[in-house]
């Protein structure tokens, strides 16, 4: 059987790129010349470059063209790829001294309680009314009043996003995004057979006049947006872009999943979308990043009409939240150890935020006073991947823009996660960036 002539074409230039031909950082022909010079279509030539970019081996890179990428690279979406002896600017897993000191103390609490032997049962697929009435008052503090009824216990904020657009969306649905965004989200799209729709984004929020544009233009089923300490940018949108964004989204009948994960380190925000338009929102949060990554507790806040249809994926996904874990998380809600620890990683993430700053020197950067992501748009002429590679040749892991872009055209940026560095370390190794970024700006 013939091989269509892209397929082989495509081969050709894996090859190249694997065997050092096209050694990292060509710039490869633009869309047009490369179809030019192979006699196929202009749209063939996009599909060449598009699963060359799937296969990691380029990068289209926003108003500059197609590149060859370090191969030495770590991979971005592997966290096994930092290594153990590397400082990792990759992943967030904030801590604050004496949380392992509270699992003790909160382990043998449990081991003492009368009910540990239901905590070994099935428990209810949405979770057990103890529980999510402790989510329901924990939210309360955080200016969304709900009641438990409309509460669903999740395992992380990651599964709660899976739940919500399992439930709400088929393949094909158009969801509006943020042009830069949450990774997790845009697997979980792609993975679902959504097709996202990028809004442009600045340092301050989302173009809401271009969600309108696309709204006029396009059956838009639902918008995902992190209004409260954005990932990776940082913002906070004012009350007036939220009461917009809702005006928007009644409009156009809109569904809104809001994800709150890191919204805890922002202090006086405005009020949630959720407690905006709460007939048209799913609130996710958890509690892997205020109190721990590895708890895996999270929860859905849904409509009402919502809440059966959401449950049913939970039973068809996971059964239900692990009980021992949900019962230590929800001791923490109500006891106020949760509320202590945010305050503490408030303050923490305020101080790496000043060392981040204060190393990169006069490189300009984006970010939240309190948050725990720096956003480092790069000089015109450096090369991402070929600074990423380096930096881990120095045992210093971050990410590039690629897993945070929605749009063909990657930013040309990193992403620097300071939540899981070991704070005296965190200067060192914010300065090894900047040393690599000025390094690879004169070559």
């Amino acid at each position: 059987m013939r091989t269509p002539k892209y397929k082989a074409l495509v081969d050709a230039l894996s090859e190249q790129i694997h065997s050092g031909q096209l050694p990292a950082g060509t710039r490869l022909p633009t869309h047009r010349q490369l179809a030019a010079a192979e006699g196929i279509a202009l749209v063939t030539a996009s599909r060449v470059y598009a699963e060359l970019a799937a296969m990691g081996l380029v990068s289209n890179e926003q108003g500059r063209g197609t590149f060859v990428r370090d191969l030495s690279a770590v991979d971005e979406f592997d966290q096994r790829s930092v290594a153990v002896d590397a400082v990792d600017l990759l992943f967030n897993s904030p801590s604050v001294p004496g949380q392992a000191d509270l699992l003790r103390r909160a382990l043998r609490e449990l081991a003492a309680a009368g009910d540990l032997e239901s905590l070994l049962r099935y428990q209810p697929h949405r979770g057990r009314v103890q529980d999510r009435e402790a989510v329901a008052q924990h939210l309360r503090r955080r200016n969304l009043t709900v009641g438990r009824e409309r509460v669903l216990m999740v395992n992380g904020a990651q599964h709660g996003l899976a739940v919500a657009a399992m439930a709400m969306f088929q393949p094909g649905d158009v969801i509006a995004v943020d042009a830069i965004t949450y990774p997790g989200f845009i697997v979980l799209a792609r993975t679902l057979g959504l097709e996202l729709a990028p809004l442009p984004a600045s340092s301050t929020g989302i173009d809401l006049e271009a969600l309108e544009q696309l709204c006029r233009r396009r059956r838009v089923r639902g918008i995902y947006a992190i209004p409260t300490v954005h990932n990776p940018l940082g913002w906070v949108l004012s009350a007036e872009a939220r009461d917009r964004l809702v005006a928007i989204a009644r409009r156009y009948q809109l569904t809104i999943i809001e994800d709150a994960s890191y919204a805890y380190l922002a202090e006086d925000a405005p009020p949630p979308l959720a407690m905006l338009a709460p007939e048209l929102t799913v609130y996710v949060s958890g509690l892997s990043k205020s109190v721990s990554t590895g708890l895996r507790i999270g929860y859905v806040v849904a409509p009402e009409p919502l809440v059966a249809a959401l449950e049913r994926v939970i039973m068809a996904t996971t059964w239900q939240t692990p009980g021992v874990t949900a019962a230590i998380a929800c001791r923490w809600l109500e006891d106020g150890t949760v509320g202590r620890l945010e305050v503490q990683k408030r303050a923490d993430a305020k101080e790496r935020q000043a060392i981040t700053l204060d190393a990169l020197g006069d490189l300009p950067s984006i970010g939240h006073p309190s948050s725990y992501v720096r956003w480092l748009p790069l000089p015109p002429d450096t090369r991402p991947d070929r600074i990423v590679a380096a930096l881990t040749r120095r045992r210093v892991a971050v990410s590039t823009a690629a897993p945070y872009a929605t749009t063909p055209a990657v930013p040309h940026a990193l992403r620097l996660a300071i939540g899981s560095v070991a704070l005296a370390g965190l200067a060192d190794a914010v300065r090894a960036v900047r040393e690599e970024v000025l390094e690879d700006a004169t070559r």
